[in-house]
């Protein structure tokens, strides 16, 4: 499942920033205990590499990625760590 989690977050991010990099780490073992964990819902470290963030300030970026996820924000993910860089970053 978790595997299957990490290659859909790849795939949105994929299709949705067109992105030059993509690293996705599943960290859920890190918050075995914490009530978001309890959901069954993952938590997730994403390093981005997109011409779409280009001139954008972090807030900007960071709401692309989220876009970019969609739904998977309410069905997989609990907690999403964001690394969104420029090309030249």
């Amino acid at each position: 499942m978790t595997a299957q989690r990490v290659e859909r977050i790849r795939e949105r991010l994929r299709e949705g920033l067109d992105t030059d990099e993509i690293t996705v780490a599943d960290e859920s073992h890190k918050h075995i205990g914490h009530p978001g964990a309890r959901s069954g819902l993952g938590h997730f470290a994403v390093r981005v590499r997109s011409p779409a963030f280009a001139g954008k300030s972090m807030i900007e970026r960071h709401r692309l990625v989220y876009e970019a996820l969609g739904n998977m924000m309410q069905t997989d993910i609990h907690a999403v760590s964001i690394r969104a860089l420029a090309p030249e970053e």
